[in-house]
Parts: structure tokens; sequence; C-alpha cells
């Protein structure tokens, strides 16, 4: 089954336009998930929303976003109120800026997202705006807006489309001179040091998904397998109709006893 594009829109290039759709490029849908039940009747258990101070359940109607000022202070929006904050990035990823790819580093990624176009008239327009910045060794700033919340994202070239990465803003990113600045590096002229770099030559592997597999995953589907065809045993076995006590043999023998009793000299 298809999947449904996460977002739909428009990639913008100056006067160049074209419709595109995004995608996550990573999923978890793979992973093990466990519903919380209750242990005597097996049933899931519901989560509901409570309030805080009355204790009573709150309707989905009631239900509405609020900004803290104070203690027990908030400022209530209505959804229509979110809804109107018009953001040209709602619709457009508009690249207004471009910078080295190798000048960005890996801390400010945050989520990947595959852009692909989403109409065959935009995909030239499409291709030259990613085949441009593949030939620069470029890519795009942009900002897009997901889930109501305004991100700034960075476009790169990657075969035949585009990754787009949310980027993390700058106090979310901690410096790390906090944390290794205090690390002693005069052991790096350690007589062990051609001796690891020997070790880590031997260890090269070129790169494969099967590196970052899962091991704790793999071993819950054992344990769930294991339990599940233990239960489909119980559960045959219990299906299976009681079987009825084999007593032809029996009576055959006792009806044969009964015959030679019959025919004893003295009998009537």
């Amino acid at each position: 089954m298809a999947l449904r594009p996460y977002w739909k829109g428009y990639l913008k290039l100056s006067l160049v336009t074209c419709p595109v759709q995004m995608m996550p490029a990573t999923s978890e849908n793979e992973k093990v998930r466990f519903h919380t039940l209750n242990r005597e009747t097996h049933n899931r258990v519901v989560s509901r929303y409570v309030d805080a101070v009355t204790g009573k359940e709150v309707g989905e109607d009631d239900e509405a976003k609020g900004y803290q000022r104070g203690e027990n202070d908030y400022i209530i929006l209505e959804d229509e109120e979110l809804e109107n904050v018009a953001l040209d990035s709602t619709k457009t990823i508009d690249i207004g800026v471009f910078a080295p790819r190798d000048s960005i580093e890996w801390i400010w990624l945050d989520t990947p997202y595959y852009l692909s176009p989403d109409d065959p008239v935009g995909e030239e327009a499409f291709a030259v705006i990613r085949d441009a910045m593949a030939a620069e060794d470029m890519v795009g700033i942009s900002r897009l807006v997901i889930s109501r919340r305004e991100r700034a994202v960075m476009l790169e070239p990657r075969g035949k489309g585009i990754v787009v990465w949310t980027l993390r803003y700058g106090d979310e990113v901690r410096d790390e001179d906090a944390y290794f600045g205090g690390i002693d590096d005069r052991w790096s002229d350690s007589k062990v040091m051609p001796l690891l770099q020997q070790l880590i030559k031997k260890q090269t592997r070129h790169w494969d998904s099967k590196l970052v597999s899962d091991p704790v995953h793999d071993k819950l589907l054992e344990i769930i397998e294991a339990k599940r065809k233990k239960t489909k045993r119980l559960l045959t076995k219990a299906s299976e109709p009681e079987a009825m006590p084999n007593n032809v043999v029996n009576i055959m023998d006792a009806l044969r006893r009964s015959v030679k009793a019959e025919k004893r000299p003295g009998k009537l």
C-alpha cells in the first residue's frame, strides 16, 4: 500500500517553482511495540485526559492549547487562531541561501525527509534545482512549517531526489568545549598509537545497514515467537476432543474368558 505524503507544497528558487511532496526518510513501524494491558482481563488500558485539580475526565471538545505565563496562569489559544497564523513557509520551501555541504556539521541535522516531484510537469524544474546544487556541492537553506512549528531546513541533493533535513536551533546545540575542554591531549603521541591504527585498519568494513542491527529487537521477536508457539500448542491441545477409553480389547478378552469358563466341565 502506497504511503500518504507527509507534506505537500511547492519548491521555489527565484522564479522557478514546482509542486513537491515530502515523506519521512526513516520509519519505526518494524520496531516491536507494546500495549499496556490489564493483566487480569488482557484488555487494553485506555489513556484519558483528566483535570489535574478536579480529577474529572476532560472531553475532546473541552481540550485547548495553553501558553503558560505564570504559575497556574495560562493564555488559551483556539485552534482557529493557530491555523490563521499564515506563514509563507506553510506551503512553500523557498530557497534563499546556499552553503557548502561540508560547512554544516552533523550535529545540526535533526530529522530527514525525502522530497520528490508531485507532478510530472514539475519534474524538469525539480531536476534543474537538484542538479545545480549537486554540481556546486551546495545545499539550500530555507524554512518550513512542520506540525505548526516553523523549522529551518537544509536541502541536500541525493540521487534522483532531495533530502530535506530539519535543523536544530542554535540554543539546542551545546558547546562541545564545556565537555571536551578538560581532556588532556598529550596521549595522541602515545607509543601504542601505531598498534591501534593497525587494529582499526584490520577491523575496517564497508558500510552496511547490518552493522547497525538491533540485537534487543531481534531477541524480543524470538521471545514473542516462542510464546506464540507455546500458546498455539496449548490451544491446539485444549481443542482436541478427549480420547474415549479404549475398552474394545478388554471386552473381547472378557468375553473369551467368559466363553472358556462356560465350557468348563461341571457347568450347567
